[in-house]
Parts: structure tokens; sequence; C-alpha cells
């Protein structure tokens, strides 16, 4: 028999050629912009993406600090964390994480979009997230996303 010229072709996580880009998340909307990054981190932007493989690229964030949300979120919006123990949920805002860590607000929302196994921890890896407009990725010469 011959071999399907058609035929979909898997590829190993050896095969993937990976690239940087770079994110300015002044003025960009939250949910949209970690919904482009978690599809660039899991590689579904390109043509040989895998859906077990880890195929996706390196992304940068700069500017955390300056991301926005729509409509009162930032106020109304919480975040529950559980710890494990009796009385241990922590309720926080946006505005109360903004106020900690910018970079955590970012962080979490692409990482609930990520798959939930060893797989989407290994793409999570892969986010750089800084507050201010400067990195030192700068060797890596990342592109526009």
């Amino acid at each position: 028999m011959d071999a399907l010229s058609y035929k979909t072709k898997s590829v190993a996580a050896h095969e993937v050629k990976r690239e940087w880009f770079i994110v300015d998340a002044e003025n960009l909307t939250l949910g949209r912009m970690a919904s482009k990054i978690a599809s660039v981190l899991r590689g579904k932007h390109k043509p040989t993406f895998t859906p077990h493989a880890d195929c996706g690229d390196f992304v940068i964030v700069i500017n955390s600090g300056k991301v926005k949300l729509t409509g009162n979120k930032l106020n109304e919006k919480t975040r529950v964390h559980y710890t494990g123990y009796p009385g241990g949920q922590i309720h926080r805002s946006p505005k109360e994480i903004m106020a900690k860590n910018s970079n955590e607000l970012i962080e979490l929302a692409v990482k609930g979009m990520l798959p939930k196994n060893s797989l989407g921890r290994q793409m999570y890896k892969k986010l750089f997230v800084y507050k201010e407009d400067t990195h030192p990725h700068t060797a890596q010469k990342p592109k526009a996303l």
C-alpha cells in the first residue's frame, strides 16, 4: 500500500521551532489579551499545532500595571482562593491584586485559560510578565504580538 500524502502529521516536542513574542499590556483589556497569550503559549496559531505536545512559543508581557478591566470589574469582581483549612477562603478584588502585585492578575488570567495538567504547567513556564517596559529578554529579539 502507498502512504497517503495528505495524512495529518503530529509534531514531536523536539521538532518544534519556538519564537519569542512581546505584548505591551498598556490600555489592553485583560481577558482579550489573556486569551490571545494563552493561544500563543499553546501553539494554536501555528499550522503544526499538536494537542498532545507543547508546541507553543514564549511570550513576554510588559507594562502589566497598566492593563484595563471593562465595566466595574476592578472593584466588584472577586477571586476566591481556598487554603484548605477551615475558614481559609480568601476573597480578593482585582484592585487589591493590582496594588500588591500587578503581574499576578495577568498570570492568573492566562493560567486559567491553559490546560489543567502537566502540559499546561509546562506551557505556563514560557510566560514572562513585567510591571515596567523593560525586560531582560532583548537578546531573543521578540516580535510584537
